[in-house]
């Protein structure tokens, strides 16, 4: 049992470690609010003075707030889903015996490793590219007239590519679950007749969760923020704006960093609301 001693020489040993956590995590945060409450314009004029709320009013009266956070959350609920769905499907693929599994399971992972930038750049030109993507040589072989896939699906091409990014995640994880799950309690289902998709819906989808909630809560705080993708492909046309791209559009190119503070807190609000609400789906599945 630890003594006193022995817990104040390990908060001792912990206060630098954690200090410096709290000065990064606080101090922009800290900026941003204070910003918040400026006009503060780098290249036109510099500090205009304190301006109360007028930043938070102007940013949520934007006829482009609303479309983005639409956006966002249409993004973030078509990647989840996708990546979801395929990795439980993935990942009871990759837990069955076959010739070189190691370098299947390496092959599928590896796309989580590939930059946002990069794979958006591969699958805006090589594979979406109305002219000579592949894609468009499928749909002409088929007899149909090729998509025009950044301005005419500029969203479901986002989550595409957004999904291709986060399936290795997110079947890495459903894997290492299903791993866990004691094969003498399926032989018992099997020999009892069970069919595959009963064994699948009562005893495998039950166990797996858990690392359900645990892959859309890690994945909905990552892609609340998603830029690269969009900015590298759409740039934020055809409905493909997001709130963090707002923000990049108020804070850089219109040079105006009270506004765009402003709509980092909004942005800081949205995440911690989905957050919480994420957090009490997964509390109930731990509790259970």
């Amino acid at each position: 049992m630890a003594t006193q001693h022995s817990r104040t020489a390990a908060r001792i040993m912990m206060a630098p470690a954690v200090t410096l956590l709290l000065g990064w995590m606080l101090v922009p945060l800290i900026m941003t609010l204070y910003f918040s409450f400026k006009k503060y314009l780098p290249l036109r004029g510099g500090d205009l003075g304190w301006v109360g709320f007028d930043n938070y009013v102007r940013f949520v009266s934007s006829s482009a707030f609303w479309p983005s956070v639409t956006a966002t959350l249409i993004i973030v609920g078509g990647v989840l889903l996708i990546t979801i769905c395929f990795g439980v499907l993935l990942a009871i693929l990759l837990d069955q015996p076959m010739w070189g599994q190691g370098i299947v399971r390496i092959l599928i992972i590896a796309p989580f490793f590939v930059m946002p930038t990069v794979s958006s750049l591969v699958w805006k030109n090589m594979f979406m590219d109305p002219n000579y993507g592949l894609l468009s040589y499928l749909w002409e072989f088929f007899g149909a007239e090729p998509i025009q896939w950044m301005s005419q699906a500029a969203l479901p091409s986002i989550i595409i590519i957004v999904s291709w990014q986060w399936l290795p995640f997110a079947t890495l994880i459903l894997l290492t679950a299903i791993q866990s799950l004691d094969s003498e309690q399926l032989e018992a289902s099997e020999m009892d007749g069970a069919s595959t998709l009963r064994r699948f819906w009562h005893i495998i989808l039950p166990h797996l969760s858990r690392a359900i909630t645990v892959v859309l809560l890690i994945q909905t705080i990552f892609l609340l923020s998603i830029f690269a993708e969009i900015f590298v492909t759409t740039g934020g046309a055809f409905g493909s704006k997001t709130l963090s791209y707002l923000i990049f559009q108020r804070v850089l190119e219109s040079q105006n960093v009270g506004l765009g503070s402003a709509g980092g807190v909004y942005a800081i609000i949205l995440a911690n609301i989905v957050a919480i609400f994420l957090m009490r789906i997964v509390g109930k599945n731990l509790d259970n």
